[in-house]
């Protein structure tokens, strides 16, 4: 018997399948990753985090260096509407601070351009730079008219220009509060010193001790400028401060001086001719055996002199101070000794000592801290 085999029909899915469907589905094998199929050099770069990296980094970096410039932004706070641009591209605007309260205000009309803030700049530090340290020594002690004295010294020394340091040296086992007071409201930068001795000392000898405190703390500190003694009760003119940052090494000049107890007027310090000292002026007969005959507010000295060696090469290296052990009104001469060898060293402050810069009044008692009926025992009535 004859077997009969049936013939199997193909799948319907394999009879769907078609030139096109299979070109599909092999071109989809194709973008598996397998070692047989390698990728193309530019997926291949951009799988790589690195380079992503490094692609973005410099993206960043160029809009950095290339910003854009056209662009503004406008910063709206409560203190008003600032245009915000590159600096090189608008002038810079000058901004004035009228009070803490008010806050802050931009001066509209008021335009500054970069070349002259630049120069105004250059300018105000040249000035600084160019100028020399003044360093002003006063002596102070308690008595009536000491604030009165040192207001006026203070109101004086705020019109010198800077740079300028003000050493005030009061007797005493510390500064006083009163003092201390008068010298935060000068607006004068100065340095408050007291002088430990004991304060039985007579009173020349007290402004010896108060000025060898001074340069004492010059010395220890290496101070590097011009020193001037200015007792208190003394007047100054602005141009003396002036000539005095000129001076090298030492200078010089007369100093017109209010006899004591005598309605007459005196002239003490150097005979000039320009720029040097050719003799000196002298009216008391006690005083013409001094070497030097100047007062003590008419010379200024380089503060170098006193701890720079090689400045000092006539004296012997010692502490240069003022001594308490001379006569009274030999003080001046026996100091200056140990600055210069002779007149050669010395400059004329101003050139021919043609002008009186400074004078030195004797207007009130030595011994007489308080005059009579300054305290008073008893209230006073008074009907109101």
């Amino acid at each position: 018997m004859a077997s009969i085999r049936r013939t199997l029909s193909p799948s319907p899915h394999r009879l769907q399948l078609s030139s096109s469907s299979k070109f599909k589905y092999q071109n989809q094998n194709q973008f598996l990753s397998s070692p047989s199929s390698p990728l193309s050099p530019f997926l291949l770069f951009y799988r790589r985090p690195f380079y992503r990296f490094l692609l973005c980094f410099l993206l960043g970096f160029m809009f950095g260096v290339f910003p854009f410039a056209h662009l503004h932004f406008d910063l709206d706070t409560n203190l008003g509407t600032v245009p915000f641009s590159h600096p090189s591209l608008r002038p810079r605007q000058r901004v004035d601070r009228h009070s803490l309260s008010s806050g802050i205000h931009r001066q509209r009309n008021s335009v500054w351009s970069s070349s002259k803030i630049k120069q105004a700049i250059v300018d105000g530090e040249k000035s600084i730079k160019d100028g020399k340290l003044v360093i002003v020594v006063t002596p102070t002690y308690n008595r009536a008219a000491q604030r009165y004295y040192l207001n006026r010294l203070a109101h004086t020394l705020q019109l010198v220009e800077p740079p300028l340091l003000w050493i005030v040296v009061e007797m005493g086992e510390a500064v006083t509060s009163e003092t201390a007071l008068i010298l935060r409201k000068s607006g004068v930068m100065c340095r408050h010193l007291f002088c430990s001795k004991n304060n039985s000392i007579n009173f020349k000898d007290r402004g010896v001790h108060q000025r060898n405190t001074a340069l004492e703390h010059i010395e220890t500190h290496r101070l590097d400028g011009i020193i001037y003694f200015a007792d208190d009760d003394n007047v100054y003119s602005l141009e003396l401060f002036n000539r005095i940052r000129q001076i090298r090494k030492f200078g010089t000049w007369p100093v017109a001086m209010l006899e004591q107890g005598k309605n007459k007027a005196i002239l003490e310090g150097p005979v000039c001719d320009g720029d040097r000292v050719i003799g000196w002026h002298t009216n008391e007969k006690s005083k013409r055996l001094r070497r030097f005959h100047v007062d003590m507010s008419g010379f200024a000295f380089n503060s170098t002199l006193l701890w720079d060696p090689k400045r000092r090469y006539h004296v012997a290296w010692n502490a240069i101070r003022q001594l308490d052990t001379v006569p009274e009104g030999f003080q001046e001469t026996t100091f200056i000794e140990q600055l210069v060898e002779d007149e050669s060293e010395m400059e004329a402050v101003p050139p021919g000592c043609n002008r009186i810069l400074n004078w030195h009044l004797h207007l009130e008692s030595k011994n007489l801290p308080y005059p009579k009926g300054w305290e008073l025992s008893e209230n006073l009535d008074v009907n109101g």
